[in-house]
């Protein structure tokens, strides 16, 4: 695991747990601000992009391949492989 990948990670696991922090006081309290809301849609669409740049650079490199040719895509696109 390369320094890029492991920042990935790192930025990964920030998001999961802010993510947590805002569905658990969704949950506790009678729901989140707008703000709140927005920030965990913003959160959503960030962890999926991250998901998608690890597995892109993973692919890249299984098939030796430069993983650092692998582009953060739009969220527009990322949030289109959701079934």
């Amino acid at each position: 695991m390369d320094e890029r990948e492991r920042d990935i990670i790192d930025d990964i696991g920030g998001l999961i747990s802010e993510e947590r922090g805002l569905r658990d006081r969704s949950t506790r309290e009678l729901g989140l601000s707008d703000d709140e809301k927005s920030r965990l849609r913003t959160v959503e669409v960030r962890l999926d992009q991250c998901w998608d740049l690890l597995r892109q650079r993973r692919a890249l490199s299984e098939f030796g391949e430069d993983p650092s040719a692998a582009k953060v895509r739009p969220a527009d696109e990322v949030e289109g492989y959701r079934g």
